[in-house]
């Protein structure tokens, strides 16, 4: 995982005591850099709108996770405030206590950031706030946890998301809207036609071209030699398309109409594809889910790790869990080590190139970006893959929630939510309940 870059401003007013106001900040700087944190800014006491004005024009161009204000001293709230509206992360106000000598308030910074958090919760400023001295632990597990989510604040408001073809009919769980995502999130969705932008250039490559990713995932899956060759380059083909497109036209995650145009005009299946370029933490759904993958952007920008996108599709009733199954398109990370990765062909269509295993056993978080209410919620939950043979062909997991699966079940039918969730492995819940709140999103919690 890339480290959470953290600009740490501390601010004071020069008729408090700056020696004790330094030692302050000197200590909390110092119990941050010890951390895997990209540390921006400096001990350097900003005092008055100069330092201010220069603070801002250090962080100038540079990608923050979180604008961290150390009120070393009280101060009232306008050097916060014109910190908050010139840098673009979410802020958390840290303020430390005094002893209680009976003499000079020497300090007085908690009165620095009521003041401050007044001011910007009139002014709607999301930030959250820690009264503690330098050297707690807890400091770093909740600077931790709003720099991850801030981290996925800012990967969204600079995505360009790819959307290959148009969602099937019948498919109104894999709609969106593109001013609406661009206006809330920041985020940018590019269209691309099937036929012009992508199958015409599928078509121009050559066996020759995709011949030596044949041989990589030869070593990384069995069974490729069983498959159907052509129908094989015709999968790589793909993800070799789509992966330089990627790189050209910045994309960060596609949604992809994966049938029936990949079967009937390309002779092969798009699932191998996606479950590479997932792989490679290019998010990509199936059924132009935009969605989708925005919900597995999130939550490979908070795990650091891959994201899948997947179908519920029955009740493992003797284990109280949930199935989740695709075709293929798991990416490879995910597989059970001790289960065989395999390639297999599409249980209706006959052709090739699907991915076959067994989810890997975990601590998973489970999300969805949906719109069913009319509005953006957030769906948020937890849960436990457990280790089990495959319930279907293609890529299949059982999950243990942390209530009983029926219950789970009843909720995503009953609030009538989209047919695909999205997990990724690890605990992240209050990470995305720190990135709603950063979003004004509401929340609805499954688990």
């Amino acid at each position: 995982m890339t480290s959470l870059n953290i600009a740490f401003l501390p601010i004071a007013r020069t008729t408090f005591d700056l020696d004790y106001a330094r030692e302050k900040t000197t200590a909390a700087f110092k119990q941050l850099s010890k951390e895997a944190f990209e540390i921006l800014g400096s001990e350097y006491l900003i005092t008055d709108a100069a330092g201010v004005q220069e603070a801002i024009l250090g962080l100038d161009g540079k990608d923050i996770d979180l604008l961290l204000v150390f009120q070393a001293t009280f101060a009232d709230s306008s050097m916060v405030m014109e910190l908050a509206q010139a840098i673009d992360a979410p802020l958390f106000l840290w303020a430390v206590p005094e002893p209680h000598t009976g003499g000079r308030l020497r300090l007085n910074s908690m009165c620095g950031i009521n003041l401050a958090g007044h001011a910007l919760t009139r002014d709607r400023v999301y930030y959250e706030h820690l009264y503690t001295a330098p050297g707690d632990p807890s400091v770093i597990d909740a600077i931790t946890l709003q720099a991850r989510a801030g981290r996925a604040r800012r990967v969204l408001k600079g995505a360009r998301l790819g959307r290959v073809g148009e969602n099937p009919d019948g498919f109104e769980s894999c709609l969106f809207d593109a001013d609406s995502l661009a206006e809330r999130f920041g985020l940018e969705i590019v269209q691309f036609n099937l036929q012009d932008d992508v199958f015409s250039k599928i078509q121009q490559l050559a066996p020759a071209d995709t011949q030596p990713i044949v041989d990589k995932l030869s070593q990384q899956v069995n069974g490729i030699d069983d498959m159907d060759m052509d129908a094989v380059h015709g999968t790589l083909g793909v993800y070799k398309t789509l992966q330089d497109t990627a790189s050209q036209a910045k994309i960060q995650g596609y949604a992809i109409r994966c049938w029936p145009e990949f079967f009937t005009e390309l002779g092969c299946a798009a699932c191998g594809a996606m479950s590479m370029l997932s792989n490679e933490l290019i998010p990509s759904s199936c059924e132009a889910d935009v969605n989708g993958t925005i919900t597995q952007l999130i939550l490979q920008s908070l795990s650091g790790e891959q994201a899948f996108g997947t179908d519920m599709v029955s009740i493992d009733e003797e284990r109280d869990a949930l199935v989740l199954w695709l075709c293929g398109l798991a990416p490879l990370s995910m597989a059970d080590p001790d289960a065989e990765k395999r390639v297999t062909i599409h249980c209706n269509r006959k052709l090739p190139l699907f991915m076959e295993f067994p989810l890997k056993p975990g601590r998973v978080t489970i999300a969805r970006l949906s719109e069913a209410s009319g509005d953006y919620v957030l769906v948020v939950g937890e849960g436990e893959m457990i280790q089990s043979s495959q319930s279907f062909s293609g890529t299949s997991g059982l999950i243990k929630f942390d209530k009983p699966a029926l219950e789970v079940l009843d909720t995503i039918l009953g609030k009538g939510l989209e047919h695909h969730i999205s997990i990724t492995y690890g605990s992240f819940k209050d990470e995305l309940l720190a990135l709603a709140d950063m979003l004004n999103l509401p929340v609805m919690q499954i688990t």
